[in-house]
């Protein structure tokens, strides 16, 4: 949510400011744990000679390593990207009052244009209504075809409408938060930005927010530089709106993230996953080992689990609202909100997106313990046999067995409830399962073979400054339960 006026009552920036030391007055083990904690980094210089690849590290500042430049040339435009962000009001890698939690500026609503900025010739804003159903099918056709990719170009998100639904249209929702921008002559939709309203709280503060997503910019059109110009004017729009915070993500590093978590990938049909190429064959293994090692029971071994439903929803808010607030950095539910996101309501128009689970105690009809995951498949590109892989998220989830104060019992809790949620998952047909290093996660992840991904995933607040927040993973990148007690936010 970038604006460009100047913050009051903090000290000015210095224009011009270099943001960090040069890289080559890291040790060779900082340059290691760099490449360790930003694996997309190190892919790319697994394909340089090492001295060389060192040589041109040294030459960076350790600014421009995060901010994910490539050193084949390949990501030129991201160096742009991070000068636009030095003029928003968003932590600098080397801002030392980071300690100080706060609004980094105060905005004067009346002082926010009440006109967008002109966009370059040939195109034109436009505003989304997503009640539509041909401007819905638009964003769809926009995401579907331009959306986020891997490096290898083999996947493509693929958001079904009934997810843009119920991502884009949660309670108190505005049409205007949903941006397009269109081509003037064929009335075209090239690109998108929206935002959500909600509530998190940050190490116990509760403030308003909108939650960014889908900035999606036409392949034709990358060069155009249209990405700052969305940005603003979404924050422009919800300025207007007195939203003067935001929160996103990003699979690469800019200014600057408050936390970050790495990926996680169970596999449910480990042969389907390997023939489109997303998960390997591992040395000295085989297909059939692979396939017995990554098999699961056909039973869930909960007591009195069943799916959520709408009578649930007061006794899931309370629960998890106790849970989420043991993190620094969490999702602070409204009682509304608990049915828009958890709660399944069949609809033979559309199709299923939420899939929720609770333990009810059979004598006190307590609900103990919840969990959820949602649907979001990428189009597998090009690919002879199959054409997707569906793939379900680890949403949110909580326990009683959190307030017991004994780690042992929690753990042994979340790894009973995460193995059900596997298998209900692979009898719903999903071929892989996906989670962060968030939350509680760290306690079951590589207990119940969940992958290493070579995806992080780094957490944004705009006009908003803190501490940094655990993530969940170790100088080595990897799940810690030490580090754990820091995300409770899932971001679609």
């Amino acid at each position: 949510m970038p604006d460009s006026k100047d913050s009051k009552g903090k000290a000015p920036q210095k224009p011009n400011e270099e943001q960090s030391a040069p890289a080559a007055k890291m040790t060779p083990q900082q340059i290691e744990a760099l490449l360790e904690n930003n694996p997309a980094l190190k892919n790319e210089l697994g394909a340089v000679d090492k001295d060389k690849a060192v040589e041109q590290l040294r030459k960076m500042d350790i600014s421009e390593i995060l901010t994910g430049l490539s050193l084949t040339g390949k990501n030129k435009k991201d160096m742009a990207a991070f000068k636009f962000w030095q003029t928003q009001p968003v932590p600098r890698f080397d801002d030392a009052s980071s300690a100080v939690g706060g609004p980094i500026k105060m905005i004067d609503p009346e002082k926010v244009s009440k006109e967008p900025d002109p966009l370059i010739e040939g195109f034109e804003w436009a505003t989304l209504d997503l009640t539509n159903e041909e401007e819905l099918r638009e964003l769809w056709d926009l995401l579907t075809y331009h959306y986020v990719e891997d490096d290898n170009a083999m996947f493509r998100f693929r958001y079904s409408k009934s997810f843009l639904h119920w991502a884009l249209m949660s309670p108190g929702w505005r049409k205007e938060w949903h941006v397009g921008v269109r081509a003037t002559k064929s009335r075209k939709l090239v690109a998108s930005i929206s935002g959500v309203p909600t509530h998190v709280r940050v190490r116990g503060q509760k403030i308003k927010v909108t939650e960014i997503n889908f900035l999606c910019i036409h392949k034709k059109l990358r060069s155009k530089r249209l990405a700052p110009v969305l940005i603003k004017e979404i924050t422009r729009r919800c300025y207007l709106n007195g939203i003067y915070q935001a929160v996103y993500t990003a699979g690469v590093v800019l200014p600057t993230p408050v936390t970050s978590c790495r990926y996680y990938h169970r596999p449910l049909d480990w042969l389907k996953l390997y023939e489109v190429g997303f998960s390997p064959l591992p040395a000295g293994s085989t297909k059939a080992r692979q396939i017995t090692k990554n098999h699961l029971p056909s039973n869930t071994s909960t007591p009195n689990l069943r799916p959520m439903e709408a009578r649930d929803a007061d006794s899931v808010y309370d629960l998890l609202e106790r849970y989420l607030k043991q993190f620094d950095l969490n999702h602070a539910f409204s009682r509304e909100e608990i049915d828009h996101w958890l709660v399944y309501r069949p609809d033979a128009q559309k199709e299923q997106v939420i899939w929720s689970y609770v333990v009810e105690d059979p004598e006190t009809h307590k609900i103990t313990d919840f969990f959820s995951f949602y649907n979001l498949e990428s189009t597998v590109i090009q690919h002879p046999k199959h054409d997707c892989v569906r793939a379900a998220y680890l949403y949110y989830y909580a326990t009683e067995t959190a307030f017991s104060n004994d780690e042992k019992a929690l753990k042994n809790r979340l790894q009973m409830l995460m193995n059900d949620a596997l298998i209900l998952a692979k009898k719903a047909n999903f071929d892989v399962f996906n989670a962060l290093t968030s939350q509680h996660n760290p306690l079951f992840l590589e207990q119940l073979k969940f992958g290493a991904g070579d995806g992080q995933l780094h957490f944004y607040l705009y006009n908003y400054r803190t501490p940094q927040i655990a993530g969940g993973v170790n100088e080595k990148n990897l799940p810690d339960e030490k580090k754990m007690g820091g995300v409770g936010l899932v971001m679609l």
